[in-house]
């Protein structure tokens, strides 16, 4: 029973950690981004070489649907992925050479989001209820 109660314990802390940071990268980073989309076409580096736009687009692909997806913890690994691969090349490829003030944002979502791919949703996502439905069937 305490092993059981333990998981489910377990699995609390990791939605409410899974929703709090989506829900700050969200608001921190995908909202402005796409409520001031001019602008942002003008300021995000493209590092990888593969344009301005397609950077634009990456970026607030992963900090507002991605955002959504680890909140709700629909396809959590993988749109946690996503983000910790835009994080960590703008951590390794933009922000490199900057004070460690600038590099503590990027740093520390992707160890916030590395974390979330590796664990998973858990119990309290979709990713759970979908995995258990198709069992049931």
């Amino acid at each position: 029973m305490k092993l059981i109660k333990n998981k489910l314990s377990n699995d609390a802390g990791l939605f409410v950690f899974r929703l709090l940071a989506a829900i700050a990268l969200l608001k921190a980073h995908g909202l402005p981004k796409i409520l001031n989309f001019q602008d942002t076409l003008l300021h995000i580096p493209d590092p990888l070489g593969l344009g301005t736009t397609f950077s634009t687009y990456f970026a607030i692909f992963t900090n507002i649907l991605c955002s959504i997806m680890v909140a709700l913890g629909l396809f959590t690994r993988a749109a946690a992925f996503f983000i910790f691969s835009l994080t960590l090349s703008g951590l390794l490829l933009v922000h490199f050479n900057d004070s460690y003030k600038i590099q503590d944002v990027p740093i520390i979502y992707s160890i916030v989001f590395g974390f979330i791919t590796y664990l998973g949703a858990g119990r309290y996502s979709l990713d759970f209820i979908i995995k258990h439905c198709n069992h049931e069937v």
